[in-house]
C-alpha cells in the first residue's frame, strides 16, 4: 500500500501542471487549450484509452488494471475557471485578463493526471479506472456534468460507481471533511419583473413606482424563510440582481430582480417555486401593479450514498489518519453539478484542505500547491481501496 511520501514525489511535476493550467484559464465549454493540454498528459503516461469531444470539450480515459476483470468507477474532475479578474498577485496569475481559476480547477485537473500517471505506472489493481476531465461546471443549465451525463458516459464506459473531490479554503492541508447524505445545496433561481407605471421623480403620486416595490418584495422575500419555513431545514433566498432606471430624474415603467435559491431537498424547491411568486405578486398588487415570474431549476443538491462515503471515509484515513478526517463536515449550500453524476451512479464527494487561504471565487483565491500530493493520494487510495480487494 502507498503512502502520503510517494504522492509527494508527484507534488513537482503536478505543481508545473496546475500552475500552466492556473495562468491560461478558459471558461464553460471554450476549454480547447486545457483539453489539449490534458489528453497530451495523459497520452504521456501511457493511457492509450482517451476519448476527447464529449459535451464539445470533455475527455474520458481508461486505465485497465492488471488484476484481471473487475468493475469501473470513475473518477471526476472539472476543468472551466471563472470570469474573474484576478488579484492573487501570484507569479503564475492568469495571463488571459478578465478570467481566472478562482475555484481550484486548476488544482482539481492537476490531482486527478497526478493520480492517472501513478495509476497507469502500476495498474496493481483489477477493473478499470475511467477518469472524468468535466468542462462547464460553473455555467448555468445544460452544465458539463448534466450533458456528459446525457452523452451517456455512464453507461458507454460501463461505471458503476463515481467521486469527486473539491478543494476547500478553511480546512488544514492534509485534512478531509465529508459527510454521508446531502453535502451541497440545489440551486434554482429566479427572475421577478415588476410592472408599474412610471414617470418623472418629481412627481412620484402620478406613478405606480416599481422600484419602491420592488423593495418590498425584497424584504417580503425573507419572511418566507425567517417565519414560513422550519429553521431546522435549509433554504437560502438571495437577491443578487436589481435593474431599474439608469437616469437619477426617472421612474421608469419595470423593474427587474433576480436571485437564487439553495436548498437540500425537492419539498423546499416546491416551496420556494410555489411562495416566491405568491408574496411577489400580492405585495405588487397591493401597490396597484403585477409581476412577471420565471423559476428555473439549475443543480440539485449532491447526495452522498453512506455506503460510498465510507468507502471514500476509508481511504482518506487510510493516507491521512482517522484524526484528519471529519466525516461529519459541515453541509455547504454552495452547488456542484456533479450532483447530476451521483443522480445516476452511487458514490461520493469529499472536500479536501487548502488551509487558509481565500474563499472560492474571491479574486485572490489561489490553490494551495501542498494540498496536490493529498488529492493525488486519495484518489489513489481509493482505487486500492474498491479495485485490490
Amino acid at each position: 500500500m502507498t503512502s502520503i511520501e510517494t504522492f509527494r514525489e508527484l507534488q513537482g511535476e503536478a505543481t508545473d501542471w496546475r500552475r500552466y493550467l492556473h495562468e491560461n484559464p478558459e471558461l464553460d465549454y471554450r476549454l480547447e487549450n486545457t483539453a489539449r493540454f490534458v489528453a497530451e498528459k495523459l497520452a504521456s503516461f501511457g493511457i492509450n484509452h482517451i476519448e476527447t469531444g464529449i459535451a464539445e470539450t470533455g475527455i474520458v480515459a481508461l486505465i485497465q488494471g492488471q488484476g484481471g476483470d473487475g468493475p469501473t468507477i470513475g473518477l471526476r474532475a472539472d476543468m472551466d475557471a471563472l470570469p474573474i479578474v484576478e488579484a492573487s498577485n501570484k507569479p503564475w496569475s492568469s495571463k488571459t485578463p478578465g478570467n481566472m481559476h478562482a475555484c481550484g480547477h486548476d488544482g482539481h485537473t492537476a490531482m486527478l493526471l497526478g493520480a492517472a500517471k501513478h495509476l497507469a505506472a502500476t495498474r496493481d489493481f483489477k477493473g478499470t479506472v475511467a477518469l472524468i476531465f468535466q468542462p462547464a461546471e460553473e455555467v448555468e443549465l445544460p452544465s458539463g456534468a448534466l450533458r456528459m451525463v446525457q452523452e451517456g458516459i455512464l453507461d458507454r464506459f460501463g461505471i458503476s460507481e463515481v467521486y469527486g473531490m473539491h478543494i476547500a479554503p478553511g480546512i488544514d492541508i492534509g485534512k478531509f471533511g465529508i459527510c454521508p447524505g446531502p453535502i451541497m445545496g440545489s440551486q434554482d433561481d429566479f427572475d421577478i419583473v415588476v410592472k408599474g407605471t412610471g414617470g418623472h421623480a418629481a412627481s412620484p403620486h402620478r406613478t405606480t413606482d416599481p422600484v419602491v416595490i420592488a423593495a418590498q418584495i425584497i424584504l417580503g422575500l425573507q419572511a418566507l424563510v425567517s417565519r414560513r419555513t422550519d429553521p431546522l431545514e435549509s433554504l437560502v433566498i438571495s437577491v443578487t440582481k436589481l435593474r431599474a432606471a439608469q437616469a437619477y430624474n426617472v421612474i421608469p415603467d419595470e423593474v427587474e430582480i433576480s436571485g437564487t435559491v439553495r436548498t437540500l431537498g425537492s419539498t423546499l424547491q416546491d416551496f420556494a417555486e410555489r411562495e416566491i411568486p405568491s408574496v411577489a405578486r400580492g405585495i405588487a398588487q397591493g401597490f396597484g401593479a403585477d409581476i412577471e415570474f420565471k423559476y428555473m431549476r439549475s443543480v440539485p443538491a449532491t447526495f452522498n450514498n453512506p455506503d460510498n462515503t465510507k468507502v471514500a471515509v476509508t481511504a482518506a484515513r487510510n493516507l491521512v489518519g482517522a484524526s484528519s478526517v471529519n466525516d461529519a463536515v459541515r453541509v455547504s449550500m454552495g452547488a456542484e453539478d456533479f450532483a447530476y453524476m451521483l443522480q445516476e451512479r452511487p458514490g461520493a464527494y469529499i472536500f479536501v484542505g487548502n488551509g487558509r487561504t481565500a474563499e472560492c471565487h474571491n479574486p485572490a483565491f489561489d490553490f494551495d500547491d501542498e494540498a496536490l500530493p493529498y488529492g493525488i493520494g486519495w484518489w489513489v487510495k481509493l482505487v486500492e481501496l474498491i479495485l485490490v480487494r
